[in-house]
This record gives C-alpha cells, structure tokens and sequence, in this order.
C-alpha cells in the first residue's frame, strides 16, 4: 500500500503541475490577444473601429492600386479584395512571421496594404471566395 501511495503522489503531483502550467500559458495568450487587439484599434479610423466592433472586420484603401480590402478578424485567409460594389472578389493570405496573435497580424495586413501594396500581394497566395447572392454584399 505505501508503494501505491507513493507512485500515485507524484503523478498526481506532476499532474496538477501540468494543469498549473497550461492555465498560466493559456492566461498569457489571453493577455497577449487583447494587448494585440488594443494596439490595433489605436491604428484604427473612427469608422474603422466601428466596422470591426459590429462586423468583426475592418476595410482598408490599397497605397498603389487604391482597391479596397476587408481585414477579417483571424490570422490567415482573413483579407479580402472588394469590387465597386463592396462584395469580395478575391481573397488574399499573407501573414508576418512569428507566432502572433490576431491583432497583431490584422494591425501588419492594415500597414502592408497601406504601404506597400503590391509588395504585401507579390508574395500573398490568392484564394478564391464564393459570390455572395444578389443584394446581401454588406454596407459601410
């Protein structure tokens, strides 16, 4: 009976240690997203802002091709291309390197689309999106 306890001590040990460590990583993470998140809406417009507080994205103005682009919240297929009429025509994947969260990849998709545009699109991949039924593009 001891040999049980004392085998069964130090598991359970070594368990509560792991359920320790993964709530202060997951606390971290936490803590980094809303950081990542508060540092984006400082480079925010006004109606920026607005945009991603009620739809969850925000639209940006392309440097060189003046095209519009929906930043989705999210860290990867998150861009969209606009045509005229606001609906997405193209979608476009580029992210900075790093382990970041999506605050902070969102805030590098804005300053890249508003710096150097044809730059962030040489080396994004093009994903198709599907065409949205007449009438339901949203409105800004």
């Amino acid at each position: 009976m001891a040999s049980a306890t004392w085998i069964g001590r130090p598991a359970l040990n070594l368990i509560r240690a792991l359920q320790g460590a993964q709530s202060r990583r997951r606390a971290r993470f936490e803590n980094r997203a809303i950081r990542g998140i508060t540092l984006l809406r400082e480079w925010l417009s006004t109606q920026q802002r607005r945009l991603l507080d009620s739809y969850d994205y925000f639209e940006v103005v392309g440097c060189d091709s003046g095209k519009s682009y929906r930043i989705q919240h999210g860290v990867c297929q998150n861009v969209l291309e606009l045509d005229a009429d606001g609906r997405p025509r193209m979608g476009w994947c580029f992210i900075p390197e790093g382990n970041l969260v999506p605050g902070d990849v969102m805030l590098a998709q804005k300053i890249a689309l508003e710096t150097d545009e044809w730059g962030a699109l040489a080396i994004a991949k093009q994903f198709l999106v599907p065409p949205l039924p007449p009438n339901t593009a949203a409105t800004t």
